[in-house]
């Protein structure tokens, strides 16, 4: 007989895998600025489809939190770029059940990857850079992330898919 985790455990565990991704990406040398796969993403979207909004957003904050204190990053303004491209990715996250339609892990990384770009930038603008010129780079990171948003998706959906056959539940998108 398959048991599905506790909901608490299956965020934690989700949580533990995301700061795990979030750790051996930094080891990762990105190919341009604030350029990163993130694949700790695919594990909010898990917890978004699996377990709900609120379950996304703390593993989204746990990740953060986490792999902010164990790289040395905490309150520095690559911290900061996080916190703000993942509060932007949840609050997405949040909206997509508004949506007249029904939107799957795909299309929801997209649109949470293109937010989390845009809220970086504005933060990045903000804290960091000071002039308006990297708004013109802003289409280029959002090519970036549009392509990184369905990768996530898509990795996503095979993880969802698998613990669907696991639980022998159905999903619903």
């Amino acid at each position: 007989m398959n048991r599905a985790p506790r909901p608490d455990l299956l965020i934690a565990y989700l949580a533990a895998a995301a700061v795990a991704a979030h750790i051996l990406e930094a080891a990762i040398p990105a190919p341009g600025p604030w350029f990163k796969i993130g694949l700790a993403n695919m594990f909010t979207l898990v917890a978004f489809f699996h377990l709900g909004w609120s379950a996304a957003a703390l593993v989204s904050l746990m990740r953060v939190m986490a792999g902010s204190l164990l790289l040395g990053t905490f309150l520095s303004p690559t911290f900061f770029l996080s916190l703000s491209g993942a509060i932007g990715a949840v609050l997405v996250m949040g909206l997509v059940p508004l949506l007249p339609f029904r939107v799957g892990p795909v299309g929801v990384s997209i649109l949470a990857s293109l937010t989390h770009m845009v809220c970086q930038v504005v933060v990045a603008w903000w804290l960091i850079i000071g002039h308006d010129g990297i708004f013109l780079a802003l289409p280029w990171f959002l090519i970036g992330s549009w392509f990184t948003g369905l990768l996530n998706g898509l990795l996503a959906y095979l993880i969802l898919t698998r613990l669907a056959a696991h639980q022998s539940m159905n999903l619903q998108w």
